[in-house]
């Protein structure tokens, strides 16, 4: 941990900063509120949860999922922050527009959002690791018109961004233009991320706020055992922003958290295994 300050964890008997993860389960355990849960319990934040859907998933894939009420999710916002209150929010996989339309409405109310008391983080998951589509089709422009326009922070990957965008980015120059687009889309900051970005033997992040970009870059960690990189990262910057950080500062802290947890990723089945947060209470990497 040489060189990374964690973030402060309450004393016993003592309350934590609480957060909330508005997100699909998986049955595997690598993604979703599972990974969520394992980034806030060890970064020493209390996690409550609003569960969209339930997926039926395993290290191969997702073979099917059950969603959730749309009323059901925003009783579960309203009843959580009306009663334990948080710090900040995310979301994962919303599967439908009657849910991202539940969740808008509940947020709003809540006082979640850029314009809220809590911050809010869009991971806007559209389709899983293996190319199974988790958002339906007629869901995307609802996402675009009145989820976006509600964030704090959106944090697509490329692929999410060729989906909400049209931009396929392949290089910097690109990179740039798919952060001004989805910073149009209205939230108050866009972060584009270079994960996938293999053309680079590093991994570039953009994050614009339509006056200034910020590049955030790190190594390139190899390994195939990356399911959940996404959540757990959303769930970092949640976590650094629910403790105060400015956007920049906690896309950043959430960047090196992800990257030390790809470095201890370990294989799960017979497909992809997951990035490994318990690198904070096995050892450094």
């Amino acid at each position: 941990m040489t060189g990374f300050e964690l973030l402060p964890v309450a004393t016993p008997g003592s309350t934590p900063v609480r957060v909330l993860t508005i997100a699909g389960s998986d049955s595997g355990g690598g993604a979703g509120i599972q990974a969520d849960m394992r980034t806030f319990a060890l970064l020493g934040l209390h996690a409550c949860v609003a569960v969209t859907a339930v997926t039926v998933q395993n290290s191969l894939g997702v073979s099917g999922f059950q969603e959730i009420e749309p009323e059901t999710v925003a009783a579960q916002i309203r009843t959580v922050t009306d009663d334990i209150g948080i710090g900040a929010a995310k979301t994962g996989m919303l599967a439908s527009a009657e849910i991202i339309d539940a969740v808008v409405a509940q947020c709003a109310e809540s006082g979640i959002g850029r314009d809220g008391s809590s911050p809010l983080v869009v991971d806007p998951v559209c389709a899983s690791m293996h190319g199974n589509q988790l958002l339906a089709d007629s869901a995307l422009d609802t996402l675009r018109d009145n989820l976006f326009p509600l964030a704090t922070l959106v944090t697509p990957n490329l692929d999410e961004v060729r989906l909400i965008t049209g931009i396929d980015v392949v290089d910097v120059d690109s990179q740039r233009d798919a952060a001004k687009a989805l910073f149009d889309l209205g939230p108050a900051w866009a972060l584009v991320k270079g994960g996938h970005l293999r053309s680079c033997d590093h991994s570039p992040d953009l994050l614009y706020d339509g006056a200034e970009f910020v590049e955030l870059t790190h190594r390139r960690i190899d390994t195939a055992h990356d399911h959940g990189a996404g959540d757990t990262l959303a769930a970092a910057i949640i976590s650094a922003l629910a403790h105060g950080f400015p956007v920049p500062d906690a896309v950043a802290f959430a960047k090196e958290w992800v990257t030390r947890g790809l470095a201890a990723a370990y294989p799960l089945g017979a497909g992809h295994g997951p990035v490994n947060p318990l690198w904070r209470v096995s050892g450094p990497y």
